[in-house]
């Protein structure tokens, strides 16, 4: 079984040019139970999850920041990950968390995916790219915005990267050592 995992994580990229049209429903019913079954800390569960599929809303979703964002107006979905930190002090952790487990379910599917860093980012210069989504999507002020994850059909084909890519010296035995 856990072999099955490494399969996942070896074949999963990140995939930035979908085919057009819309997932099945049944794609859609697997990302939402992954979504919330999502580990969190202290089982707190802080995370929310816009699903949109609308092509119009994910048009002005793919301009939240000035670079990296645009990928998104060809995904037939686009997930918002986004949390109350007033439930969780570690609600960045629980909504990365969770993105990721999207990632691994949509290439379950296969699908492809891609993440789009909103938190700490910029739509323009005088506003952030989590303030632009919050007046799109009308969320409320104490819930805070982390990523958005693009997911389709993919039009791109990605090899998984080799085990040669490995970045083997990270891995540390016992104690930090330097490489």
């Amino acid at each position: 079984m856990a072999h099955n995992f490494l399969d996942l994580l070896r074949k999963r990229r990140s995939i930035r040019v979908f085919a057009p049209h819309p997932l099945p429903p049944a794609a859609i019913t697997a990302l939402r139970e992954a979504a919330l079954r999502s580990p969190t800390s202290r089982g707190t569960n802080p995370w929310q999850f816009i699903f949109s599929d609308d092509p119009e809303l994910i048009a002005r979703l793919s301009r939240a920041k000035t670079h990296g964002s645009a990928f998104l107006a060809g995904a037939p979905l686009v997930i918002v990950v986004c949390a109350d930190e007033s439930a969780s002090d570690v609600w960045v952790e629980d909504c990365s968390i969770a993105a990721t487990t999207l990632h691994y379910m949509a290439t379950a599917l296969g699908l492809g995916s891609c993440w789009v860093q909103i938190r700490n980012r910029q739509h323009s210069s005088t506003e952030s790219s989590e303030d632009y989504l919050k007046s799109i999507l009308g969320i409320p002020a104490q819930i805070r915005i982390v990523a958005m994850v693009g997911i389709g059909m993919p039009a791109e084909n990605k090899p998984g990267h080799p085990e040669t890519e490995l970045l083997l010296t990270r891995i540390h035995h016992n104690h930090y050592q330097e490489n």
